[in-house]
């Protein structure tokens, strides 16, 4: 005896939700996962925030299909519709498990953007006070490279930095002592892998500037050619691990140095340089500096 059409159509919207549900126990684990990977304290790719947000749309679309579908079935084809209520209560769980997770997802990407904000006005506050306000965020870090500036030829070091750039001890006072600044930028987590495994000493600083980059101080008790320096980096970045990383360095014998521009070229080289490479930043229209770089 063949079914009567209604029954016959109420079964296909049956399969429809079954369908869905289905299809859904498998997205919204691919969805929590995903929304859990996204944290205020790491970079998130945009590809992971795009493809949450699709993944949301696509749970909250087949979601309102199979509500449709019930109430249709609750309805018009009550007759033929038997409530699967164990069904029924995990559609309900993954429509409140997907909401709360999608909210606090864009919750963090406010968190992100306000903390991005926020370092831009710090940025600009800092590019009307000076350059070591530029080139650290920490004020503690930004102390101490002041301090290193003002306080060249009285520095004295218990030990050789473990970069292995040969320092020592007995320092004629007729020597000029200087400092190298660096900065090294790459992905989060080579910089992280970098900044865990450097060792400088006390009055050295490095510091986490940016997601995937670092700023760095090294201060020498003698003259040590830009050259030396950079062949040490030059090491650092042949390493497997760190073969891709960019590092320039900038030298600098008196705060004089530090006046113009600074901060604002050493961004555009470091853009434009390719990775793998180590670069000094030159002073050409400097003598004093010039016959210090080359």
């Amino acid at each position: 005896m063949s079914k009567d059409p209604m029954q016959r159509y109420a079964e296909s919207l049956e399969k429809t939700i079954q369908h869905n549900y289905s299809h859904l126990k498998e997205v919204v684990e691919d969805f929590k996962g995903l929304c859990l990977v996204v944290t205020p304290e790491k970079h998130t790719p945009q590809d992971i925030i795009v493809d949450i947000r699709e993944l949301y749309k696509e749970i909250r679309d087949r979601l309102a299909e199979i509500k449709a579908i019930q109430q249709l079935l609750q309805g018009k084809y009550r007759m033929y519709y038997r409530r699967d209520s164990l069904r029924d209560k995990a559609i309900m769980e993954f429509g409140f498990l997907t909401k709360n997770l999608y909210s606090k997802f864009e919750y963090i990407l406010l968190q992100k953007q306000a903390l991005t904000q926020k370092r831009e006005e710090e940025t600009s506050r800092a590019q009307q006070k000076g350059f070591h306000f530029q080139w650290f965020r920490s004020r503690e870090n930004q102390i101490i490279f002041v301090r290193n500036l003002r306080i060249l030829n009285e520095l004295d070091y218990e030990a050789p930095s473990d970069l292995g750039i040969e320092e020592r001890r007995e320092v004629p006072q007729e020597k000029i002592r200087h400092l190298t600044l660096f900065c090294l930028k790459g992905t989060v987590s080579t910089i992280d892998e970098v900044y865990s495994r450097i060792r400088l000493r006390e009055h050295d600083i490095i510091e986490q500037y940016a997601q995937g980059e670092l700023h760095g101080l090294i201060t020498h008790l003698r003259e040590v050619s830009p050259v030396d320096v950079e062949n040490v980096f030059q090491r650092i970045l042949k390493s497997g691990d760190f073969s891709k990383l960019k590092g320039l360095l900038i030298p600098i014998r008196s705060p004089k140095d530090l006046e113009g521009p600074l901060f604002d070229s050493a961004k555009k080289t470091l853009d434009e340089m390719e990775e793998g490479e180590v670069k000094t930043l030159r002073f050409p229209k400097n003598p004093e500096i010039s016959d210090f770089t080359d």
